[in-house]
């Protein structure tokens, strides 16, 4: 009988929740979320509106001057963190914690992975999403409605006005911002994993506060190269089209997605990102520790 792939997401369901090759599991699985949801997020036009603070009187009217896209996080986010989803340690939200309700549910007994911190690189990853990930997904959706709206004899900037998808946009942005949410936090597990492998290399950097000697020692060019070919062929194959018989259509035209700008968001963006999110939770990781916790963690160290 074949053996049963362990959820590797699940962790309480065996083996060693920072094992590396656990978290490259989960790494590689969030890439196929990613790139399904921007697949999703490219087949509406680009909507600024829906990124504009106090766009929609609809909001103001109930004393929210956010955007839509604040307001829909914020309102999900809500419901999440009642159903205790803030709880687990690998997710974050995007609104400021402190508006969100309590959880329902009593806490769940998460086993101790992390060390506290409060590393959260949202804010940057919300930015970086709506100016510059979005417009570039989009732009086939949008020119399609640019060109649909000439045709009805409107010309102009009025051409380039949103299609008004706004709670289907939304719903997809949210999914796309908390994977990419997911897999740059990650990186806290990564630096976790790798500290309790050899804190003894980690310490003297950390104590000097130098970012590029901890960059140095988490990062591996050859697994970065081997991602960003891997994520270029899932990409490719995921943006094509099929016929009715089940056949993939090659041209262009057919493609859901800009395949360059998969790649690019991910070398450009995510895994850089995730590097700062590493070294800034190595900063954090001998905070309220005592010297001599610190000299038995390094004299751990040199022994193994």
């Amino acid at each position: 009988m074949a053996s049963v792939p362990l959820p590797v997401q699940n962790l309480v369901l065996g083996g060693d929740p920072l094992s590396l090759d656990r978290i490259r599991a989960i790494l590689v699985r969030l890439e196929d979320t990613i790139i399904f949801s921007l697949i999703e997020r490219a087949q509406f036009a680009h909507n600024p509106r829906a990124y504009r603070s106090g766009a929609f009187q609809e909001l103001k009217d109930i004393g929210f001057d956010g955007s839509w896209l604040d307001w829909f996080l914020k309102e999900t986010e809500s419901f999440h963190s009642k159903a205790r989803r803030y709880t687990s340690p690998e997710e974050y939200p995007f609104t400021d914690p402190a508006e969100l309700p309590p959880p329902i549910l009593q806490p769940f007994p998460h086993p101790p992975l992390l060390y506290p911190n409060k590393v959260n690189v949202n804010a940057s990853i919300l930015s970086f999403y709506v100016q510059a990930i979005v417009p570039r997904i989009t732009r086939p959706a949008t020119l399609a409605l640019a060109a649909a709206k000439r045709a009805q004899g409107i010309s102009g900037d009025a051409e380039f006005e949103d299609d008004g998808n706004y709670g289907s946009a939304a719903f997809v942005d949210l999914e796309v911002l908390q994977a990419i949410s997911k897999r740059v936090h990650y990186g806290k597990f990564v630096s976790e994993s790798k500290f309790r492998d050899a804190p003894g290399a980690f310490i003297p950097h950390i104590q000097a506060r130098n970012r590029d000697a901890l960059a140095a020692l988490i990062t591996k060019p050859e697994v970065e190269r081997k991602l960003l070919q891997r994520l270029r062929k899932k990409a490719s194959l995921y943006a094509l089209g099929f016929s009715p018989e089940g056949e993939p259509l090659s041209d262009d035209g057919t493609r859901k997605i800009d395949v360059d700008g998969v790649v690019e968001l991910y070398e450009h963006y995510i895994i850089p990102l995730t590097k700062e999110v590493e070294v800034d939770y190595l900063l954090v990781r001998l905070d309220g520790l005592s010297t001599e916790e610190v000299e038995a963690l390094a004299a751990k160290g040199k022994t193994q």
